[in-house]
């Protein structure tokens, strides 16, 4: 068994470790939008704490449609939808949340302009960007690659678990670990100092995580 710290103050779930899956259709075996939303209420279900949609070759109107179905398709659970750098489409789709990439605009220009209660995270690859997005006012972060991963080539070497240690000590957010995690790696990020894990094919595949008691 895993055990990790609450994190008091946050508006996040009480229940450690946190799982965050990134969407992805193109890696389902069906990429149309009811095998995507099929998969999120199966994930949320299972209890994936929060949903990404990174979908980012949708048009504005789908992009929407997809955010309003998936906070329907959840509704019953106490999962998450976040929308990957479209406030706007968050907004308007009933989103739970806005995910900033690396090159986006940043935390601190958005913050100011958000609903209270209205989750804001970000990416990071650094400590520089990581206190940098928390100075922004940033709810959680995604820290990564910590181990190698093809989705994340051209983003420079894997932090590895000591670096990745070394910034999750001295962050005051949540962090969520990301690149190249398998299930057999779970313990060992949240022992780093994570609050949980984030992926793609992690929770997109129907061999994401055993039950989650395995990680408490």
């Amino acid at each position: 068994m895993c055990v990790s710290e609450e994190d008091p103050g946050v508006s996040f779930p009480v229940r450690r470790p946190l799982f965050y899956y990134i969407t992805d259709r193109h890696q389902l075996p069906v990429t149309s939008f009811s095998a995507l939303l099929s998969n999120m209420k199966r994930a949320a279900t299972w209890g994936v704490d929060f949903i990404q949609l990174r979908e980012k070759d949708l048009s504005d109107l789908d992009l929407f449609n997809l955010t309003r179905d998936a906070v329907q398709v959840t509704r019953a659970t106490t999962c998450k939808i976040l929308v990957n750098g479209r406030i706007d489409i968050a907004l308007a789709g009933g989103a739970h949340g806005v995910h900033l990439p690396s090159t986006g605009i940043g935390s601190a220009d958005l913050r100011p302009h958000l609903p209270r209660g209205f989750l804001l995270g970000a990416s990071t690859h650094s400590l520089r960007e990581a206190r940098q997005a928390v100075a922004g006012g940033a709810d959680y972060l995604l820290l990564g690659p910590v181990f190698p991963t093809p989705s994340k080539i051209g983003l420079g070497e894997p932090l590895g678990l000591a670096r990745f240690r070394r910034i999750c000590a001295v962050l005051s957010v949540p962090v969520f670990g990301l690149g190249g995690i398998r299930s057999e790696d779970i313990c060992s990020v949240l022992g780093a100092g994570a609050a949980g894990v984030a992926g793609i094919s992690l929770f997109q595949h129907e061999n994401h995580p055993r039950s989650r008691d395995n990680y408490k």
